[in-house]
């Protein structure tokens, strides 16, 4: 049984008329429970919920100290190629865009690495566009086992492999998968991907289980908050982290939320997730799942991002470049995927992160090769 079974237990549900119908005894019911379950988290979810906040958040602060203790594990994205396949309406990448296309040689991959190396941080997130044809599985294998040699801990995020390949890639010194499926309701997500390999939303969805099948110790998945109904997208959000949680659980599994920024194509989100909203949530996310790592990246302004540490947050991103390469080099023409929010260096985060009373973690994985 795969996640899209339990999908389709919801699909005739009233979301509308169940978050109406929460009443103020249902929240403070389920901010408290031990093993809160997923009408829990709906009631979380509910606009009830958002009178609460301040009770959830102190419940959300005891859960991450008592399963993480005040930890802020740290990572660097490298983006390798932008090349893409995909005509996703939202993204900076997509190739109906008429921008520079760029594809990072071993050698400037390499000079790439040993720039970020100074930062100090040893947990690489390497990206591409979902181009299989031209930054396909032959161009990727040597790209990790070449940055395998300056960091420890390497996740991915490119275009969704087979549990074969991901197996593949764990030998070369991968260890992480992060993928999002964007928008979990179908109608909306054959819109926003009208064409390429990722229009399909079956082999999307069951690629985070291929990756957990495949060994990796860590899977991050994510919506991307303004595509769909916000309040259905964070539900089947936290239910599949959950699935996985309960059916992997040698796997650590990391939620992130991502809200849509600007990027080439200017797409307008048409379902807003505010701040408020986005405390609650990710204070509902906490709740629900203590064990599961909670990612805020660099999309989020600094003020804000500095804001969530004590809220529940255990992953972030810092120093970020959304475009190919960049770190070593940049050019005036470089596109980024989207834009980013957070400018500050990993200098700068690292004090911050000290200054609010936290450990800030560069590296916490040795691969045994």
């Amino acid at each position: 049984m795969s996640f899209l079974h339990e999908l389709e237990k919801y699909e005739n549900f009233d979301f509308e008329g169940y978050f109406n119908s929460v009443t103020a005894d249902d929240v403070k019911k389920s901010i408290g429970k031990e093993k809160p379950g997923a009408n829990d988290m709906l009631n979380l979810l509910s606009p009830a919920a958002e009178e609460f906040l301040e009770e959830m958040a102190k419940r959300s602060h005891l859960l991450t100290m008592q399963y993480f203790g005040g930890t802020i594990s740290l990572y660097i994205p490298l983006y390798i190629s932008n090349y893409c396949s995909n005509g996703c309406v939202y993204c900076g990448f997509s190739a109906g865009n008429k921008i520079p296309r760029k594809m990072l040689s071993m050698e400037e991959i390499e000079t790439e690495a040993l720039s970020i190396k100074k930062t100090g941080i040893k947990h690489l997130l390497v990206l591409t566009g979902e181009a299989e044809e031209k930054a396909g599985f032959d161009y990727i294998k040597p790209a990790i086992e070449l940055l395998s040699k300056h960091f420890p801990s390497i996740s991915v995020e490119m275009f969704p492999m087979s549990t074969e390949q991901y197996a593949e890639l764990k030998k070369c010194g991968v260890d992480g998968l992060t993928v999002y499926q964007e928008v979990n309701d179908r109608t909306i997500y054959a819109q926003v991907h009208p064409f390429g390999r990722k229009s399909d939303y079956n082999w999307r969805l069951e690629c985070p289980e291929r990756g957990a099948k495949a060994g990796f110790r860590l899977i991050n998945i994510g919506a991307l908050y303004g595509l769909g109904d916000v309040r259905k997208e964070a539900f089947f959000n936290a239910m599949h982290a959950k699935y996985l949680d309960d059916k992997y659980p040698d796997t650590e599994i990391a939620v992130s939320f991502p809200r849509i920024n600007h990027s080439e194509g200017n797409f307008k989100p048409q379902h807003r997730l505010s701040d408020r909203s986005f405390v609650q949530f990710l204070t509902a996310f906490r709740i629900f799942l203590p064990r599961v790592g909670l990612n805020v990246s660099t999309r989020e302004k600094a003020d804000f991002r500095d804001n969530l540490l004590p809220l529940g947050i255990t992953r972030m991103s810092a120093g970020s470049i959304t475009s190919v390469g960049g770190y070593a080099e940049s050019e005036e023409d470089d596109v980024p995927q989207f834009d980013i929010s957070d400018n500050r260096s990993v200098t700068e985060t690292i004090s911050m992160i000290k200054q609010k009373g936290y450990q800030p973690v560069l590296k916490d994985w040795e691969m045994i090769k």
